[in-house]
């Protein structure tokens, strides 16, 4: 699509085989001007590189070249893809479907993880990323130093995890970050 596209959000979970469900909306991230494309069934949707990215000249972090049909393909790697999705959820699906994405990857780099969320100095993501790490902090190992360090980055007053959906919550006072029921209960899971 442009010669310095990414593939990055949930099409780069679908491209590492981490997605919970499948999207015929392919998302890649240029520095480009380039505007979406339909083609049969497919649409391919250009996203800009994180404005403090590239203000640091970082676009290339945990970017990693993969090969797909004998061709080379730069795609976000996993660590990358978690933060992001965190960050902008709007270019990955339904928080159910980013849940049960990332918590289907058995390993994250977490100091990679944590450096990124630093990188792009956002607290809110920051929070985010600290949230979903000590929901999970025991399958994945995570150490107290990593989530000592994101919480030093988080909000100083409450922020929605959710921006647009102000309507209650449980407070986290760790990160500091009202999270929507939805997550917090996970009302995704089925009943038995």
């Amino acid at each position: 699509m442009t010669e310095d596209a990414v593939l990055a959000y949930h099409t780069a979970l679908e491209f590492h085989g981490r997605a919970y469900s499948t999207y015929h909306r392919f998302v890649y991230l240029t520095s480009r001007r380039s505007l979406p494309v339909v083609f049969r069934s497919y649409e391919f949707r250009p996203a800009s590189f994180p404005a403090a990215l590239a203000t640091k000249g970082q676009e290339g972090f945990g970017v990693i070249t993969a090969e797909r049909a004998g061709l080379p393909v730069r795609v976000t790697s996993l660590e990358r893809t978690m933060v992001d999705v965190l960050d902008r959820p709007n270019l990955a699906g339904s928080w159910e479907e980013i849940w049960r994405s990332l918590e289907s990857v058995e390993y994250y780099d977490l100091e990679m993880v944590v450096q990124y969320a630093l990188l792009l100095g956002n607290a809110t993501t920051v929070a985010k990323v600290g949230y979903f790490l000590s929901q999970h902090r025991e399958r994945l190992m995570v150490s107290d130093a990593h989530l000592e360090l994101l919480r030093e980055h988080r909000p100083r007053t409450p922020h929605y995890l959710v921006r647009r959906d102000r309507t209650g919550g449980s407070f986290e006072p760790d990160w500091n970050l009202v999270v929507p029921r939805e997550i917090v209960e996970r009302s995704w899971a089925e009943v038995l």
